[in-house]
């Protein structure tokens, strides 16, 4: 039977170890709730750039980002976004660690950069628009990722109002 308090030799760290990695990844990634609230207030305080191929491009992304291949990044960044504005990169979702690359390359090549966890993916999940050749579309949300208004049942069968577009709440 596992104690209630795991020792620190079964974790492998300690509450520091834990609170730095935490820390960091919450200085280097950003979620898709969070960009789509930076990008509704007209003024981010970043470029989003989609890193994808260009076929993937044309199939739906993010409106008003910027379509710089992750392969690309090195050679044409400087000619496109301001060294001095952050950059957050998207790929196609969680399964992907194209954002990833991309933010390594522009953080090789001075830009300061997160990645957006998620992707395109959770972007459609979230109920959010995408910007194709034919017009702007959007799903509906995804009630896994982004609660929509409903009445849910509680165990004591007394209905529960959820908000509509709260994402997790976190």
């Amino acid at each position: 039977m596992l104690s209630r308090k795991p020792s620190v030799a079964f974790w492998g760290m300690t509450t520091s170890i834990a609170a730095a990695f935490f820390a960091a990844k919450l200085q280097f990634q950003t979620d898709v709730a969070d960009v789509a609230t930076a990008l509704r207030s007209g003024e981010p305080g970043f470029v989003l750039v989609d890193s994808r191929s260009t076929v993937a491009w044309e199939h739906g992304h993010i409106p008003g980002a910027v379509h710089l291949p992750t392969a690309e990044i090195a050679t044409r960044a400087g000619e496109l976004l301001d060294p001095a504005v952050p950059v957050v990169t998207y790929c196609w979702g969680p399964g992907c660690d194209g954002a990833t690359r991309a933010a390594l390359a522009f953080a090789l090549a001075g830009y300061t950069v997160k990645e957006m966890i998620g992707g395109v993916e959770y972007w459609v999940r979230e109920g959010l628009t995408l910007r194709t050749s034919r017009g702007d579309i959007a799903a509906a949300a995804d009630p896994l990722t982004a609660p929509v208004a409903r009445p849910l049942v509680a165990a004591t069968a007394v209905p529960i109002a959820v908000p509509a577009a709260v994402a997790c709440g976190c």
